[in-house]
């Protein structure tokens, strides 16, 4: 298996870019999908992310410092590009309001034809859709992902305290939330 360092040392040399490109997206293309699938809780939207994603990780990889691992730069522009997309969104479809944007994510969730799960999976994910954006980030990134706190620090350009804050919000609005519905 190669390594992040190759890959990226692959990457920024002209002769071998485009066959480490394609490992980078054959590394990392499920993981990626899945962490976006969880902001934007639509399969196409998530697709499309994915895509831009990888363009532009094409487009910077030169200059892209090596400060984070790789993995921990992907999620990033991953992230801010599911949480761009998800703000134009509220914007021209909603004029910018919180509560029509949850409903949105409620619907993608209810009406998804690639959700598999049961009750309780639905239920925890509309437990999810209904939290603060930042607190269902780090939600989904601690919980499903298993990132850690320092790790996520970069991802989020936080700090570990207040992700760790963020985290216990979120576990206890979730709790507050299936208490509510029983």
């Amino acid at each position: 298996m190669t390594s992040d360092q190759q890959i990226i040392d692959d990457l920024k040399n002209e002769s071998t870019k485009q066959v480490a490109f394609r490992l980078l997206v054959k590394t990392y293309k499920e993981r990626l999908y899945w962490h976006i699938r969880k902001i934007v809780l639509n399969h196409d939207d998530a697709d499309d992310i994915l895509q831009n994603t990888f363009i532009k990780v094409w487009r910077n990889i030169d200059s892209f410092r090596a400060e984070s691992g790789l993995y921990t730069w992907l999620y990033r522009i991953a992230t801010n590009e599911s949480l761009t997309f998800l703000n134009q969104k509220k914007k021209k479809t909603f004029g910018g309001t919180d509560d029509e944007m949850n409903d949105y994510l409620l619907e993608n969730i209810q009406t998804d034809p690639y959700f598999n799960g049961d009750d309780i999976q639905q239920k925890l994910q509309e437990a999810i859709a209904r939290l603060p954006e930042k607190q269902r980030l780090v939600f989904n990134m601690r919980y499903f992902d298993d990132i850690k706190y320092q790790d996520m620090e970069k991802i989020l350009e936080t700090s570990a305290g207040a992700l760790k804050a963020s985290y216990h919000h979120a576990v206890k609005k979730i709790e507050d939330y299936f208490k509510s519905i029983e």
